[in-house]
């Protein structure tokens, strides 16, 4: 599985990218986009992604 970034969400702050430990995350159209080919939902290195515990607005990355 990967995460996804509901653009319609995404303020383009960045916070997202700089926790990435894949750089799956990368900006794309003035917002961010995820990498489904390299995203494992940090899978084995914590307990939750890292993408969803630094964004600020609620519903911005889900589950793909």
């Amino acid at each position: 599985m990967a995460m996804q970034i509901v653009r319609s969400a995404c303020t383009a702050c960045g916070d997202c990218e700089t926790v990435c430990p894949t750089k799956s995350i990368t900006p794309f159209k003035g917002v961010y986009k995820i990498d489904p080919n390299t995203c494992n939902e940090c899978e084995g290195e914590f307990d939750m992604p890292q993408c969803v515990n630094a964004c600020m607005e609620d519903n911005c990355i889900i589950a793909a």
